[in-house]
């Protein structure tokens, strides 16, 4: 018995799991982002109803593990940010704790038990309110003692010309601190800023591509834009890694058709296209930060 969290600036998802395949899912919590005591006691919630006790407490958390200080990078959960946060929660909760990013717990997901399983190198891409990545390589998560290896959204590489025919685009301001990041310019945020730049429109990333879906002009603009925008630099981070597969997580993964045209333009650019379909849709779509969490879990401690 393991208890597993795929923890967020706004819930906790936990889950009580018997192996990465037999996983019971408890209601989440709202997450008490300035509270530590809270916090912990949140975690210590869901260890109590373990039917034993638990051997280790694995997390997927929205940040990382700075590996030469061993301090938490968490912006979104303050009380988290800048603490040592595996030594505060064994301390709270009397059990082993492993701590990983979700995009990592998400890459090593789909690499076991997912879209990616039997590729020696998986990069795994997370698109939705942000822009995040992993890489597993041989099984292996790159970042096994914390670091940010496969954080590909962060780095002010976005365009300043995209679509065809090429139009002038901003550098939208990321909050990281930079501006023209891939996270801010390419995430579902960033999509409904680009739409507002090309049309003076506001309008929701699901409703834009609802409209490209249906032919509308304006929004297949928009994609035309976000698609040669987010190409470039994924064909560059597979062309560095020699990643055979990218399955895509996140709410933009749930529109088949903007991977398949994503996976189009990426191929083109890249130096050794395959022939299959290669930016993929994941396949674990419910929780796959837990699933990655017990995968950590039972190895560290089967």
């Amino acid at each position: 018995m393991h208890v597993c969290f795929d923890i967020g600036g706004t819930s906790i998802k936990g889950a009580l799991v018997n192996s990465p395949e037999d996983i019971e899912l408890v209601p989440r919590i709202a997450t008490p982002g300035h509270d530590l005591d809270a916090f912990t006691a949140a975690l210590d919630s869901v260890v109590k109803q373990a039917r034993e006790t638990p051997k280790c407490v694995s997390i997927s958390i929205t940040g990382i593990i700075n590996p030469a200080t061993g301090l938490a990078v968490v912006a979104n959960i303050p009380c988290l940010h800048g603490r040592p946060m595996q030594q505060d929660l064994e301390e709270a909760l009397g059990l082993p704790v492993i701590i990983t990013n979700d995009a990592d717990c998400f890459t090593l997901a789909e690499a076991e038990l997912g879209v990616a399983k039997g590729h020696d190198i998986v990069f795994g891409v997370i698109l939705g309110t942000g822009v995040g990545g992993g890489i597993v390589v041989n099984g292996q998560l790159l970042n096994r003692h914390g670091g940010y290896a496969g954080e590909w959204g962060h780095g002010p590489v976005a365009a300043t010309q995209a679509g065809s025919p090429p139009v002038d685009l901003p550098r939208i301001q990321c909050g990281c601190g930079l501006k023209g990041c891939i996270d801010a310019t390419c995430s579902a945020r960033g999509m409904e800023k680009l739409h507002k730049h090309l049309h003076g429109e506001t309008s929701q990333a699901e409703d834009i591509m609802i409209r490209w879906l249906a032919g509308e002009v304006a929004s297949s603009r928009t994609i035309d834009v976000y698609v040669d925008l987010i190409a470039s630099p994924l064909a560059l981070v597979v062309n560095a890694t020699g990643a055979s597969i990218v399955p895509v997580g996140g709410g933009l993964s749930n529109v088949p058709m903007l991977i398949a045209e994503i996976d189009r333009v990426v191929k083109e650019r890249m130096l050794l296209p395959p022939e299959n379909p290669f930016v993929v849709p994941a396949e674990n779509k419910i929780e796959p930060g837990i699933i990655g969490a017990a995968v950590l879990g039972h190895r560290a401690f089967p």
